[in-house]
């Protein structure tokens, strides 16, 4: 449940209004106070990293309001002889928890970087262990993947608000406040109550998201900034929808491709699109059965998104084309169940809610929501349904504007941010990091991977090399430096 607490505002939250020109009124208000700290404990599931927690504001804007507690987790540095500092990682999702990564996924980080830095993540306000959003599993199950007409198009606006107001009262004040402005303030109370006078970072994905936030409205206090995977946050509901099209249907082009070149196929030699093509026709048929879940029903988004899902790292490849080959061979008929998840739980985390307060993805009625739809098959008819569409069918509704909206950036460090590009991500798309590059302009470095994946940093010795001579030395890459591809496994 949600602690309240009224204590006086420690010298990190004043400070960090100060620059954001949030500060109180009174000038004692703002006097500097010791900073708070974060007591630091083994964690329970491996006592080998610290756990702890650090009380921060729901409300930035009313810092003596109601508070909540950040969950964090902590790896020293191996040689604290050569210590650098401490490397804050910012997970994706949004929903990823980095206390989890810390403490079971650690191994991420190179050696060399656990031997310099202390390695510390969090789970972002509203996620995980820091009081998550959670709302009513039976309205989270109403939620259609796709709208077919008028009538659910109205159906599912009348839905959200009713699972916007479930959330609400279910959460608490919170709700209203896991955007990621809101977070990125959470990242330098953080940092203070580190003792780090200023922030080294890593993000991944969503994380970058973060990254970005926090390089806009604290430029001055970023040492170093890594963006792997980059989400491009200045997108409308057209441009947001086109690119992860593009972005999709360009890594099924290269599974594609894969397939006709490796050993390691299933389906090498067979037509990967007449095979995909058929699984798609028997989906709409409602006769398509996933193997991995007998008797559950694949809708034709569910086929797009679980192939797309599979996509992510190239060592999913092989399990991918297997997973084809056996729906394309089975042809018996099962008792189906449908797709759903079960609610038998009354509530459930909700971590997407953090979606739809960084994203502004208006719909005027169905009619427009259609030509998106046939627009986005035609830009990829193959995973003619791209995990986008879904997020704008969870959001339709949201009220406007919302906390964290859309914008071209306008960062101003004093030292370049280095951008981890690959050429065929399937979810931050490179289209996203050479916008995002240009708007960062002579404030960021672009550093490109030929390969494939989401992410680079672990699959690219290259990458993964660059990544770290920058956030020990903090000199980037030259410009239009790029990495070889790695081939994916056979």
């Amino acid at each position: 449940m949600l602690r309240v607490r009224k204590s006086a505002v420690g010298w990190a939250v004043a400070l960090a209004l100060t620059a954001t020109g949030l500060a109180p009124a009174s000038p004692a208000a703002a006097r500097p106070q010791p900073a708070p700290t974060i007591d630091w404990q083994p964690c329970a599931t491996d006592a080998t990293a610290e756990c702890g927690t650090l009380s921060l504001p729901i409300d930035w804007r009313r810092p003596r309001g109601e508070r909540f507690d950040l969950a964090l987790a902590r790896r020293t540095a191996t040689d604290p002889s050569a210590r650098t500092g401490t490397l804050m990682f910012g997970p994706g999702g949004p929903g990823d928890s980095g206390v989890d990564r810390v403490v079971t996924g650690s191994s991420r980080f190179s050696a060399e970087l656990r031997r310099r830095f202390d390695i510390v993540s969090f789970d972002p306000r509203g996620t995980g262990r820091s009081h998550p959003v959670v709302c009513s599993t039976d309205l989270l199950a109403r939620q259609p993947q796709l709208i077919a007409d008028q009538a659910q198009f109205d159906a599912t606006l009348a839905g959200n608000a009713l699972l916007r107001a479930d959330c609400r009262v279910r959460t608490g004040p919170l709700y209203d406040h896991v955007d990621t402005t809101s977070a990125a303030r959470d990242l330098d109370a953080v940092r203070a109550a580190l003792g780090e006078r200023q922030l080294t970072f890593h993000g991944s994905s969503y994380g970058t998201l973060l990254g970005t936030r926090y390089a806009e409205l604290f430029p001055h206090r970023v040492r170093a900034m890594v963006l792997e995977s980059t989400v491009d946050h200045s997108l409308g509901t057209r441009a947001f929808l086109d690119t992860q099209a593009v972005t999709a249907e360009d890594s099924f082009d290269e599974f594609v491709a894969w397939c006709a070149r490796s050993t390691g196929c299933a389906l090498r030699g067979w037509d990967v699109r007449a095979v995909w093509t058929g699984l798609h026709t028997r989906a709409e048929q409602g006769g398509l059965t996933d193997p991995d879940r007998p008797g559950v029903v694949l809708t034709p988004f569910e086929l797009s998104r679980l192939a797309h899902k599979k996509l992510y790292e190239t060592q999913r490849w092989p399990g991918l084309a297997d997973w084809m080959a056996k729906m394309d061979a089975a042809t018996g008929s099962i008792a189906a169940r449908p797709a759903a998840g079960s609610t038998a739980a009354t509530v459930a985390p909700y971590p997407f809610a953090v979606f739809c307060q960084d994203w502004s993805l208006p719909v005027r009625d169905y009619r427009e929501y259609a030509e998106h739809l046939r627009r986005v098959g035609r830009l990829a008819p193959d995973l003619r349904y791209p995990p986008a569409l879904f997020a704008l069918v969870t959001c339709l509704g949201t009220p406007t504007p919302v906390a964290n909206p859309q914008h071209r950036l306008r960062v101003r460090t004093d030292v370049p941010l280095l951008l981890a590009a690959t050429r065929h991500d399937p979810a931050s798309g490179y289209n996203w990091a050479t916008n995002v590059a240009r708007q960062l302009g002579d404030h960021g470095v672009l550093l490109t991977y030929e390969g494939w994946g989401h992410g680079s940093y672990t699959t690219s010795p290259c990458v993964g090399g660059a990544v770290d001579r920058y956030l020990n030395s903090v000199v980037p890459p030259r410009p239009g430096t790029t990495c070889p591809a790695v081939e994916p496994s056979s």
